[in-house]
Parts: structure tokens; C-alpha cells; sequence
């Protein structure tokens, strides 16, 4: 069992405020509690979440870290009492409810995964948060099945890759909405059959044509504002529109006459605050029917840049910018 040091260096916010907010300041080095592991940090994903916490409007959940960083890989060093899978010196990648962005980070047990075959921790970095939202959002609460449709938006985040790739893994027939040229050619290259440029074109309209009128079954959405209702009239009949984000905001005029016309479901679900053995459950399925894809080649991370730890109001500003496609990591 090799010696850990006392401190490290972990990010604050030191106030609610900009990316310049994100400050590196030393903290004692957590402890594994039981069924926990501690985690040597190798990198840590950025998400938007973490954006939200730093501006004041996420505050982590009861008993979490007030240090941001949603998910981690990187080396197992201390097991906690009651661990049963994992030991020391496997590598291992982790969603958690806080804490991340630090050289060692204290994590459940039942929330990590191997680092896939094939994959770095740094690639391995950029999936929990992304890969255990669109699971959960796509597959379980949204029912996509093989010979559907899949409209994603913000198809070029790291949500929005991940849900192409997962779309087109499993059978389904992707369009995306992006913001750029660029960006809608990085959402075909990932499997999209179709990108709409939505500052130029209507998704509504582009749907309803390339589906012959019908519409498609599942949407992903993380825009909210006048997009509900627009998701609502590109809806096919038995569709289901799943929200995780509101960067248009929370509010908007529906009229919900076609919700029963379409017999739709309108449904959305947060990760963060779910329990460890929620958590857990998506954790199995992912490792049961995607982590097998990532030895095989059929799926792989999307990462647009990485940053060192101390960094991280750099990386903060990358993602503020909205010109990344994929994962922002940060690398200690």
C-alpha cells in the first residue's frame, strides 16, 4: 500500500462569478468511505453542470463536494471498507456527484467502471457524465428502439455526440441540430443522417420532410425556451421528448392539444441528485450493452481539448465559447 500524500491541489470556486472564479487551492486528500473508492485523478470531464455550479445556480447535493467535476478516471489507490469489485491499481473511471476537478477524488464503488478496453483514461474521462445521462434519458425514459428516429440537439456537446453515436449503435435513424457548418459535418461524420443548421433552417420543417410527414420518435433536448413547443410539432405520433437542459430557459407557451392528439410523453430526469444505487443500475446496463462497443471500435470518444487542472478557468471559457464539439477534459 503506498503512501498518499496529505494535500492536494483541487479547484475552488472562490465566489459565484466567471471563469475566472476557478481558482486552484490545496485541500486535504478525502478519504474512502465504505463501499467508496479514492481515486488517483488522471483526468476529469467539464460539463455544464459544473458552468451552472461556478455561476451559483447548481448547488451540489447534500453530503457532495463543494469542488466541481462530475466525473473522473483514473487509478484506484485506497479501497474503502465493504468494496468488493475493484483494487488497488485498477483503472477505473467514476461519475460522481462532486469534486472531480482534484488530484484524487472519492467515489462509489457501485458508480465506477473499468476504463474500457481500448480507451485512455483521458478518452475514458468524457463518459460518465455524458454516457450515464444519455442512457438513462434515451434508452430508458425514452424507450429508443431499433428502426426509430432520434433528433438530438446540441448535437455537437458532449451529450449531443455521445446520443448520435449511442442512436446509430443501436439501430436508430439520427438527426442533430447544431449551430455551424462545422459542427453539422462533425454530427454526420459521428452518424447523423441528417445535421440541420438551426440558424438557417427549421428542424421542424427539415424532420416532418425527411420522415414523409410522420416525425420523429425520440427527442433529446437541452434547449427548452420556444423549442418545447416546436419539439412538439416535429413529434411523431407515440413520440417522446425527453428534456435534460434548459439553455433557452425553463418557460414557454404550449399549446398542448397534439401532446393528446400524438398521445405523446413529455418527460426529463437530472443525474446529479440520484442515489448511489440508481446510479448503479445505469452503471450495469452501460457496462452490459455500450462498453462493448468501445473494445470493438464501434463507438469512441469525441475530445475537442484538454486542459491541466489548474487551468480549468480556461477550460470554462473553451466550453463558454460554444465552439468546442465533444468532450472538454481537464488532466492533472
Amino acid at each position: 500500500m503506498a503512501d498518499l500524500p496529505n494535500e492536494m491541489t483541487a479547484i475552488e470556486i472562490s465566489r459565484p462569478g466567471g471563469p475566472e472564479v476557478l481558482k486552484p487551492h490545496r485541500l486535504t486528500v478525502p478519504s474512502a468511505g465504505e463501499r467508496e473508492l479514492l481515486i488517483r485523478v488522471i483526468a476529469a470531464g467539464v460539463n455544464r453542470p459544473d458552468v451552472l455550479q461556478r455561476q451559483g445556480h447548481y448547488p451540489p447535493p447534500p453530503g457532495a463536494p463543494a469542488t466541481p467535476g462530475l466525473e473522473v478516471a483514473g487509478r484506484v489507490v485506497r479501497c474503502g471498507p465493504g468494496t468488493t469489485r475493484f483494487q488497488e491499481g485498477d483503472s477505473v473511471c467514476a461519475l460522481v456527484a462532486g469534486g472531480g476537478y482534484a488530484e484524487y477524488c472519492v467515489a462509489a464503488e457501485a458508480n465506477c467502471l473499468p476504463v474500457p478496453a481500448g480507451l485512455t483514461p483521458l478518452e475514458a474521462a468524457g463518459l460518465p457524465e455524458t454516457f450515464f445521462t444519455v442512457w438513462t434519458n434515451v434508452f430508458q425514459r425514452g424507450g429508443l428502439k431499433a428502426g426509430e428516429t432520434l433528433l438530438v440537439h446540441g448535437g455537437s456537446s458532449g451529450i449531443g455526440t455521445t446520443a448520435i453515436m449511442l442512436g446509430r449503435a443501436f439501430g436508430a435513424r439520427v438527426f442533430a441540430t447544431a449551430g455551424t457548418a462545422q459542427k453539422c459535418r462533425a454530427c454526420e461524420e459521428l452518424g447523423a443522417d441528417r445535421a440541420i443548421n438551426y440558424r438557417e433552417e427549421d428542424f421542424v420543417e427539415i424532420v416532418k420532410n425527411a420522415t414523409d410527414g410522420r416525425g420523429v420518435d425520440v427527442i433529446l433536448d437541452m434547449v427548452g425556451g420556444d423549442y418545447i413547443a416546436r419539439n412538439i410539432g416535429a413529434a411523431a405520433v407515440d413520440g417522446r421528448i425527453v428534456m435534460i437542459a434548459f439553455l433557452g430557459g425553463p418557460s414557454a407557451k404550449v399549446n398542448f392539444m397534439p401532446v393528446m392528439q400524438k398521445r405523446l410523453v413529455v418527460t426529463g430526469s437530472t443525474l446529479r441528485p440520484r442515489s448511489v444505487e440508481e446510479k448503479a443500475a445505469i452503471a450495469r446496463e452501460l457496462e452490459a450493452h455500450v462498453w462493448p462497443l468501445f473494445a470493438s471500435g464501434v463507438i469512441k470518444p469525441v475530445i475537442d481539448s484538454t486542459f491541466p487542472l489548474e487551468e480549468a478557468a480556461h477550460a470554462h471559457q473553451r466550453m463558454e465559447q460554444g465552439a468546442h464539439i465533444g468532450k472538454i477534459i481537464l488532466t492533472t
